[in-house]
């Protein structure tokens, strides 16, 4: 009884965390995999909160990128910073999958720390286009290192998106692109370390309803909330996930 019970827990927290982190999602285009995994980093290691999140996240990438009709662009632009994603992530991938122990939750604070920071005093700044060439690539394989480490892929990668003046729409498609060639190194890092194989599916694809519920659920009432006080509180909802991960290394 008490392994039913305690089965029944884990599955109705992932359950809750994934509709949550579906409707950040659905509001703000970003944000499933970080949310994912500033919880669910609280209950187990990163590398297993990593695997958790593989399925949810690479489908409602997929949603969020073919919903454009901009995805040849952005791949003939965006192809050296997503080579760049691949070769970070692979190459880090040891250190969330085990390599960097309790080190690798202090990364995950950090990162979501650093994220929420910027979302909170809205850093901005814009890309010269005679810069990109070499930028692009630099800021994949960072933003890969970064996803290896900890399993979150929004640092570097987003304030760089937002930099290159893209429109609306295209910038959303942008990140879709980002995120899913994300998903699929981590997924390929994870397998490469031996902290993942298909077999381990099966709580990821427990998580897909959930996520794309709550992604609905987010779409409909987007225009409905104020994106700004949203953003705000999702930002400091981040930072104390933050906070409290790096602080677990030294209690």
């Amino acid at each position: 009884m008490p392994m039913i019970s305690s089965f029944a827990m884990r599955a109705g927290v992932v359950a809750v965390t994934f509709v949550v982190a579906g409707f950040v999602k659905g509001v703000t285009g970003m944000g499933l995999p970080t949310v994912a995994m500033g919880v669910l980093g609280t209950l187990m290691l990163p590398a297993q909160a990593a695997a958790m999140l593989l399925l949810p996240s690479f489908i409602t990438n997929v949603w969020q990128l073919v919903a454009g009709p901009s995805v040849r662009m952005l791949v003939r632009r965006l192809w050296p910073m997503m080579l760049g994603i691949v070769a970070g992530t692979v190459g880090a991938a040891s250190f969330i999958a085990g390599g960097g122990g309790e080190w690798a939750v202090v990364g995950l604070g950090a990162a979501l720390t650093l994220y929420a920071v910027a979302g909170l005093l809205a850093w901005r700044f814009s890309v010269p286009a005679r810069h990109e060439r070499w930028l692009s690539p630099a800021i994949g394989a960072v933003t890969g290192v970064v996803t290896g480490g900890t399993g979150v892929f929004v640092v570097p990668a987003v304030p760089y998106l937002q930099g290159l003046a893209l429109k609306k729409e295209d910038l959303v498609q942008a990140l879709g692109l980002s995120f899913t060639v994300s998903t699929i190194a981590l997924a390929i890092g994870l397998a490469r370390e031996h902290a993942f194989a298909p077999g381990d599916l099966g709580e990821s694809f427990f998580a897909v309803v959930p996520a794309l519920f709550g992604m609905w659920l987010g779409q409909r009432v987007r225009g409905r909330i104020g994106a700004q006080t949203f953003r705000r509180w999702f930002f400091i909802c981040l930072l104390g996930l933050g906070i409290q991960l790096m602080a677990r290394a030294f209690v």
